[in-house]
């Protein structure tokens, strides 16, 4: 089926983007990891957008649209809405243009986010705080931008914007030399760096697939592409903030959706256990958005063998606050960490048989919440219980059955799951 774009990027647009960020945005590398390659049987390469100044490829887009603007636009400052990288991507490009900018965040945005995007801007920025969540935030920013007249600088659905990330292309296509490229795995949120990307590609390689990976909680892109339109979700996971938006651009869906080989979502856990994996194997720090490309190999694990892939590594801001989350998420999606209800006899030297003769020797508690007596015989407790093995669980299901502390399984039971862990 032949799909009408609107807007696509032309060659010698990003071509002029890239001589604009000389000196604002590294090169960043493009290197062979050993590790990944030998276990997929194949070329695995990593493009570093995580070693640029701001941690992320988001200065590209930014500082391609802002110095864009004509002198009076500039003169009249610059809105943008965002809680993580665009932010500070903004930030250093109004502090290197000398552009006043108001960058408006949710409240609840951690201080640590807040804490860059003052360092980076410096005084040509003020943050401003509202609201409760992205939209909030967002609201109020076209709100000063109507009222006094500003440019707003949008994270993904610009076409300046996506000429500058599409000079990631670029990059890899020239680093890469003789070498051809059969995969590139990249993250998807508002899709500015897939379809600028992926038409750089369609032009300079265009038997290269161009994979787009989506958390599986905020598969606005995946959704949109199947029904044929730009569809905004509901509801979303937001813990991948780096890719959660509850709709993608109008601009980037069209070209996403003509380019694109294939989007497929992957699981928070897994994400998660992906972030472990590049930090203890790798030293490399991934927010949960870098991760995406990585994980999603193992979903092409058959495809890629004797190939050649590259896997964008998107950024690297990632608050050392969500480790235990991180953990968390990623032993659950293992099979290795499970909450339940358990119903304690009211009799002394229950919790010692519980421990001495129901959990596997290997098996550890890492919760415990007691609630008051609820009657003569039994008192219920949430217990998570942290195993070495999955294949442990099911024995320890049915000891807990034989003796009578089975009471409920709360995993596969999110919102009760949520509410009392």
């Amino acid at each position: 089926m032949k799909v009408e774009t609107t807007y696509v990027p032309e060659l010698e647009n990003v071509k002029t983007a890239a001589d604009k960020l000389k000196g604002v945005s590294i090169v960043t590398p493009l290197s062979l990891n050993l590790r990944y390659s030998k276990q997929y049987d194949s070329k695995v390469y990593f493009k570093r957008e995580d070693l640029q100044q701001v941690r992320s490829y988001k200065i590209r887009g930014a500082y391609n649209k802002m110095s864009s603007l004509t002198q009076e636009e500039a003169n009249k400052g610059i809105v943008c809405a965002s809680a993580g990288n665009h932010a500070q991507g903004v930030a250093i490009s109004c502090k290197i243009l000398k552009i006043k900018g108001s960058i408006f965040m949710p409240s609840p945005t951690p201080n640590q986010k807040i804490e860059q995007v003052k360092m980076f801007g410096e005084e040509y920025i003020d943050i401003v705080l509202v609201g409760d969540s992205f939209d909030d935030a967002y609201s109020a920013a076209m709100k000063q931008c109507l009222e006094e007249n500003k440019t707003f600088i949008h994270p993904f659905n610009d076409p300046k914007v996506i000429e500058g990330q599409a000079t990631v292309g670029l990059e890899i296509l020239d680093q890469i030399g003789d070498d051809s490229i059969d995969y590139v795995f990249l993250p998807v949120g508002g899709g500015g760096l897939a379809s600028g990307l992926s038409q750089m590609f369609k032009i300079l390689s265009p038997k290269t697939k161009i994979i787009g990976v989506e958390p599986k909680g905020a598969p606005s892109m995946s959704n949109s592409i199947k029904n044929d339109r730009n569809i905004e979700l509901g509801k979303i996971e937001n813990f991948v903030d780096g890719a959660a938006v509850k709709r993608v651009g109008d601009l980037t869906f069209s070209i996403a959706k003509a380019n694109l080989h294939h989007m497929i979502t992957v699981d928070e856990g897994h994400i998660c256990q992906t972030i472990l994996d590049l930090y203890n194997k790798e030293a490399i720090v991934a927010e949960p958005a870098a991760a995406l490309s990585i994980a999603a190999l193992e979903h092409y694990a058959e495809e890629i063998k004797g190939k050649t892939a590259v896997c964008i590594i998107s950024g690297s801001n990632n608050d050392i606050t969500r480790t235990a989350e991180i953990k968390e998420r990623a032993m659950l999606y293992a099979d290795l960490k499970h909450y339940f209800i358990v119903k304690f006899p009211q009799r002394a030297g229950a919790l010692r048989q519980f421990v001495a003769e129901i959990l596997g020797p290997k098996d550890d508690i890492t919760y415990f919440q007691y609630t008051k007596k609820t009657n003569r015989e039994n008192g219920a407790a949430v217990v998570g219980l942290e195993l070495k093995s999955k294949e442990d669980f099911e024995p320890l299901v049915q000891r807990m059955k034989d003796n009578n502390f089975y009471g409920d399984y709360l995993n596969n039971k999110p919102d009760l799951f949520q509410f009392l862990v």
